[in-house]
């Protein structure tokens, strides 16, 4: 029997972020069923990304950390002009293949960590951080993009 309590617990929580109806009572699916092609690529201030924005950042980071997972390369950092894209590099792109893409994501991650026991977790990645450290700071950094998202939101519906 494999031992892989804090996998499955990783894996509900991607999957309570993206669809879940857990305590939080938000999660991505959520927040963006109902904006429109035109509202997801809007900035409501200057200062704030865009949904459009946002999920594209999280998509990088995260395919960014299954690369490591899988095979420990990574290059991305936190200045690469790949972390932020433009509103018109993803209306290139547009909301449906964006979205898509996001959710696949949690999907091939899920899958990844399926496959896992959990001493997986202890494996030290090639920039020094744990599989345990880097899947824990995805879910910190969705939850905390998560946040943001329903911040645009409510000042791109005030714009209304």
């Amino acid at each position: 029997m494999q031992d892989n309590k804090l996998i499955t617990n990783i894996i509900e929580q991607f999957l309570d972020l993206q669809q879940g109806e857990r305590w939080l009572d938000e999660n991505f699916r959520k927040k963006t069923a109902d904006l429109d092609e035109n509202q997801v690529f809007e900035r409501p201030l200057p200062e704030l990304h865009s949904v459009a924005e946002l999920i594209s950042h999280i998509l990088v980071w995260r395919l960014e950390s299954i690369r490591k997972i899988q095979n420990s390369a990574g290059d991305l950092s936190a200045d690469s002009s790949e972390s932020w894209k433009t509103n018109e590099q993803l209306r290139e792109i547009g909301w449906r293949r964006l979205r898509s893409e996001f959710y696949k994501s949690t999907d091939m991650l899920v899958n990844i960590l399926k496959e896992q026991e959990d001493t997986f977790l202890e494996r030290i990645s090639n920039d020094g951080y744990s599989f345990k450290q880097l899947v824990e700071g995805l879910i910190h950094h969705d939850l905390y993009h998560l946040g943001q998202i329903g911040i645009t939101i409510k000042f791109l519906n005030r714009k209304k």
